[in-house]
């Protein structure tokens, strides 16, 4: 069974909004993370503001490594109440019973979906129980405000399946739920 990955950005605080302020710690060892990581999936899960940006962004974008055509043309599964027609290729809409799309997209052969930011749809899959894996980029910020990965309430048990620190001060950590014999 294929494994959903949240991919986040995140300060010291918790925040994983608007990440422009990561740019300042980006390196090659942070774009070896994402470029694996990516490489690793071969479709994605989306929430709808992601998407929007991600739609905008991604299409004209090239680059030597082939990260850009895998963001393009791998499959792509957007939550949205709101979006009917969806113009970035290969774009699916998911209007209702998430668990049961994201259930089949998980019993289907293949490598990992990846779910990049989508705050408000992590924490529906969250609820879910549903997410198999965290990648998560710590940055050495703290924000003050915005949203948060895990909100206050929330409580979640995980273990830490990789770790490493990069040059830049940013830690990468691969957690997955410890859900004892549960799943």
């Amino acid at each position: 069974m294929r494994k959903l990955v949240v991919s986040e950005f995140v300060s010291l605080d918790g925040v994983i909004e608007e990440p422009a302020w990561t740019f300042p710690y980006w390196n090659g060892e942070i774009e070896n993370f994402k470029f694996n990581e990516l490489f690793s999936s071969d479709s994605l899960l989306l929430g709808r503001v992601t998407y929007q940006g991600f739609a905008e962004a991604w299409p004209g974008r090239t680059d030597e490594r082939g990260y850009a055509d895998r963001m393009n043309n791998m499959p792509k599964s957007v939550v949205t109440t709101t979006l009917n027609e969806l113009t970035w290729n290969n774009s699916t809409p998911v209007h209702s019973d998430i668990a049961g799309e994201v259930n089949k997209l998980k019993a289907q052969p293949g490598q990992d979906i990846l779910l990049f930011g989508s705050g408000k749809l992590v924490q529906t899959l969250m609820d879910l129980d549903l997410v198999d894996r965290y990648n998560l980029l710590i940055y050495p910020v703290v924000l003050g405000k915005g949203q948060k990965l895990f909100l206050d309430g929330r409580e979640a048990k995980l273990k830490v399946v990789e770790s490493k620190l990069y040059s830049s001060g940013v830690i990468g950590v691969i957690y997955e739920p410890d859900r004892g014999d549960k799943k």
